[in-house]
């Protein structure tokens, strides 16, 4: 099953080209903030819920032309990988990885969805894309083996880790609002398949330049969520952002990013530089 939040805070069913409205079957509407996902995932739904549904017979309509905001407009808790694959490493000159680094947070506030625009903050400070693939939490979460990891995963959707490269530590300079696009929509683990067989695309302007399987993660995802459990509780709902691959790079404004990932579908956003300030007039600046 594909799962889809539209900004009318519906949630739904992608089959073929429709949209099948959810939220009525499942009692979630006037979520809140997270949106109808979230409050079903909070209230104890589950995976089995989901696929157990009969889809006939529910409110539909087309995909094309629908509004699709973040799948999870405010998850819990967003967790990033750092130097996650071996050809990012190198293109860092980095010695460490997640094993001496540990994962870090986003602020949620920065999750944005498909076709929303990621604002740059700065005008004379270089902003990168990093495209990845993010994995969703059904079940709680703590002190999980590698083995007994993906029966906690809910499914997994391209997201793109925005980051400005100034001196700040990592959590602020990747926690701008509108720094975490995510979508178009989640699929879910059944659907998805091994999520270590999955190849990963990444567009800035049009040109192509993240290409990996998600074989050569260092941490694969069974691990990551593992490793992420003995540090902290996982909830339903919480975003692991798996790492990037090399090629990171600069987005200016005017420009679409693109992340596209193997049966999860196509996460497409424009870049603009509204509001950005130079970096000498942010405040507290001295």
């Amino acid at each position: 099953m594909r799962l889809a939040a539209t900004v009318d805070a519906r949630l739904h069913a992608v089959v073929r080209d429709r949209l099948v409205d959810l939220t009525d079957v499942l009692g979630v509407a006037g979520a809140g903030a997270g949106g109808p996902l979230l409050a079903f995932l909070e209230r104890g739904g589950t995976l089995a819920d989901l696929t157990s549904l009969g889809l006939d017979g529910l409110p539909g309509r087309p995909l094309a032309g629908a509004r699709l905001a973040a799948p999870i407009a405010r998850p819990g808790k967003v967790i990033g990988a750092p130097v996650n694959y071996l050809d990012h490493q190198a293109e860092m000159s980095e010695q460490k990885t997640i094993a001496e680094y540990g994962v870090f947070l986003k602020a949620n506030s920065s999750v944005i969805g498909p076709g929303e625009a990621i604002r740059l903050p700065y005008t004379d400070v270089r902003t990168d894309q990093e495209g990845e693939l993010a994995v969703v939490v059904g079940r709680t979460a703590s002190r999980v083996d590698a083995a007994d990891a993906l029966d906690h995963v809910l499914g997994y959707a391209p997201v793109l880790d925005i980051t400005v490269r100034s001196t700040e530590d990592r959590s602020t300079r990747k926690s701008f609002d509108t720094f975490t696009p995510f979508g178009p929509w989640i699929t879910t683990a059944d659907e998805a398949g091994d999520p270590g067989d999955l190849e990963l695309r990444c567009w800035v302007g049009g040109e192509l330049r993240q290409r990996v399987a998600t074989k050569e993660l260092l941490f694969d995802v069974a691990e990551l969520v593992a490793y992420t459990s003995h540090v902290m509780t996982l909830h339903p709902g919480d975003v692991i952002a798996t790492g990037t691959p090399a090629g990171v790079g600069p987005i200016t404004a005017g420009q679409r990013v693109v992340v596209e990932i193997d049966r999860l579908g196509r996460l497409d956003v424009p870049v603009t530089a509204d509001g950005a300030i130079p970096y000498g007039r942010r405040p507290g600046a001295r």
